[in-house]
């Protein structure tokens, strides 16, 4: 009997260990949540920046430090277990209330969203690969799209929530209260109640020796640029990202120079990230009908979206293709993150999402900077326009090169050893 018989995986088998990794994931998106409506209005109005570029910078740290965390975290989920690297991220993330509360200048905010960047990284790395270990490969777009439905909703109530509290209190310290009860709590549900998933993850390619075991330079090279679809998903996700950005730096700017309160620009970035709540159905959607369509047009969406915000004017309008942009990121969110989760041998398959994860990451830290020099030198509003653009772009690449890669009925297959793929995908048989 193979130890693939003896580690039975799937969903309603693991549900306590899996309803626990939900929550954590939740923690991890309050986490960050926390500093999408107050923390850009804090630089403005509290610690008196005035350079729309120097606001960036924040992301920017944020992004660069979470990239090269993204990778070496599948790396080290490989080699020591998801658990260790989960409780690090959480012990990593217990100062980052304390700077946020005490920083006397824009610099403190910036270098302490490298504590952010380290715990963001760490634990969603853990917390998406733990899903798929306990899921298996029959249910993997369902846990991706599970583990990414409850992360977002946790970054949406944590703008609500600091919204909120913001608006009857202060833009500091009381929103930041709220961020330290989360830390800790997470940290000690790591500790206490998580347990290791690495073992299903190696049970599971027991019986599958093609293409195992590839070294880490191996799988960057196949991540990055060695396949075509791997290629296009890695783009994708670095344009994607600018989005993200654009509501966590642009949109807050933007609404609150059109006259929108605090409170009411919470709203409209939370309905954006509540959307991602879709997540839960569009991931298993995707286990039925494959990851191509739901990337395709959740990239044209999210795009779309973006756009329409800064032709129409007022709260409601606002709000609305807030939400548009929303639905098209959960379309291709958890999708975009299964295909190289589907091309991967599970001996390298926390490794390789990892590659596709610090690519899609760098995207927060690129994003930023062309989004805040947008804004910086031509106008807030040229950075929702150049957000749209560069998203019909990236539609474009994926459409012509990014393969199907559902393990039942893709088309997706890997390139010859050590090789790269040479002519683009044939056409449907």
């Amino acid at each position: 009997m193979s130890s693939a018989t003896q580690l039975q995986q799937g969903i309603r088998t693991h549900l306590g260990q899996f309803s626990l990794h939900v929550l954590l994931v939740f923690a991890t998106g309050l986490t960050i949540g926390s500093e999408r409506a107050v923390v850009p209005v804090l630089g403005e109005e509290v610690l008196g920046v005035t350079s729309l570029l120097v606001i960036g910078s924040f992301v920017v740290s944020f992004g660069i430090v979470k990239s090269i965390l993204n990778l070496y975290a599948g790396k080290w989920g490989e080699e020591y277990g998801r658990k260790p690297v989960l409780v690090l991220g959480w012990l990593t993330a217990l100062p980052l209330p304390i700077v946020l509360i005490y920083a006397p200048s824009w610099s403190w905010i910036a270098a302490g969203n490298v504590l952010l960047g380290v715990n963001q990284a760490l634990t969603w790395s853990m917390a998406i690969n733990a899903k798929i270990d306990l899921a298996g490969p029959h249910q993997r777009g369902l846990a991706v799209g599970i583990d990414e439905a409850f992360g977002y909703t946790g970054v949406a109530a944590g703008a609500w929530i600091t919204g909120a509290i913001a608006a009857r209190t202060s833009l500091r310290p009381e929103p930041f209260y709220f961020l330290a009860i989360v830390v800790v709590l997470a940290l000690l549900i790591s500790i206490f109640l998580i347990k290791e998933t690495v073992q299903y993850a190696r049970a599971e390619g027991d019986d599958d020796h093609v293409d195992a075991d590839l070294s880490f330079g191996a799988v960057v090279k196949r991540a990055t640029y060695g396949d075509r679809t791997l290629f296009a998903a890695a783009q994708a996700g670095h344009v994607e990202n600018f989005v993200d950005t654009l509501f966590w730096i642009a949109v807050p700017l933007y609404l609150t120079a059109q006259g929108l309160g605090i409170e009411a620009v919470g709203i409209v970035v939370g309905v954006h990230s509540a959307m991602y709540f879709l997540q839960i159905g569009t991931g298993g959607l995707a286990d039925r009908i494959g990851r191509r369509p739901p990337v395709v047009v959740g990239m044209a969406l999210a795009g779309g979206g973006v756009l329409a915000m800064v032709l129409v004017e007022g709260y409601l309008p606002w709000a609305l293709f807030a939400g548009v942009s929303g639905i098209g990121m959960a379309l291709l969110y958890p999708n975009l993150m299964t295909v190289p989760s589907d091309a991967a041998h599970p001996s390298w398959r926390s490794a390789g999402m990892g590659v596709y994860r610090m690519w899609r990451d760098a995207g927060y830290a690129v994003g930023a900077i062309v989004i805040g020099a947008a804004m910086e030198f031509a106008s807030i509003e040229s950075a929702f326009y150049l957000t749209a653009l560069l998203m019909f772009l990236s539609t474009a690449v994926v459409f012509v090169w990014m393969e199907e890669t559902h393990p039942e009925f893709g088309t997706h297959e890997p390139p010859a050893p050590g090789g790269v793929d040479a002519a683009p995908p044939a056409a449907d048989d």
